[in-house]
């Protein structure tokens, strides 16, 4: 048996510790929220988080929209009795059909004192010039990283989450686009989703 030195454990317990602090975000199935979809026995939410009190469950206290960005939760169910491997691509789509790609997790952390998105339709606002991250920036917080959309994997039965995140602000009628969803084994992939961004 392999020893485990007091060294490791204090460290385990030190880790522990952090990630008890740290609140716990478990939003409810999928077909809970008013704008999910089930395709192929996939069942997606996508909802934009708002207000002060929508993000707190996720962000505490700080509210993303306020520096420019739109977190918006997407949960994934698969009851296709097969093992799914997520290679996700997202965009926030406009009424007017514009897309807006999802920024990476870096990209969030970068932004530094942005209070409002660009204008959708202007110049094209993407790729955003980013400055060096500021380690007293804003939006450099772990929950935005702990919080991010990551699963490569989903298995028969179970249901993953996260959030993508955008540099536009809500609007009515628009949709998240979502593709990516392929089976593990044969690498086929599953149609593309297109589901409403409703109010919670």
């Amino acid at each position: 048996m392999r020893r485990v030195t007091g060294f490791v454990l204090l460290s385990i317990a030190t880790a522990l510790a952090a990630d008890k602090d740290k609140p716990r975000f478990a939003p409810g199935p999928a077909a809970s929220f008013a704008s999910h979809q089930t395709l192929d026995k996939i069942t997606i939410a996508a909802v934009p988080y708002l207000t002060d009190e929508e993000t707190a469950t996720a962000f505490g206290k700080l509210n993303p929209n306020k520096y420019g960005v739109l977190p918006v939760l997407v949960i994934l169910e698969n009851e296709t009795g097969k093992a799914l491997r997520l290679d996700l691509t997202a965009e926030f789509v406009t009424a007017d059909n514009q897309h807006v790609r999802a920024l990476s997790v870096d990209e969030v952390q970068h932004l530094r004192g942005v209070t409002k998105p660009p204008k959708i339709g202007a110049t094209p606002p993407f790729p955003i010039p980013f400055p060096k991250k500021a380690k007293g920036g804003p939006l450099n917080v772990w929950e935005i990283e702990g919080r991010a959309f990551v699963a490569k994997l989903l298995p028969v039965g179970e249901r993953v989450f996260g959030f993508f995140y955008f540099n536009t602000e809500h609007e009515p009628r628009s949709k998240l686009y979502l593709t990516g969803v392929r089976d593990a084994s044969t690498g086929q992939d599953y149609f593309y989703y297109e589901v409403p961004l409703l109010r919670q």
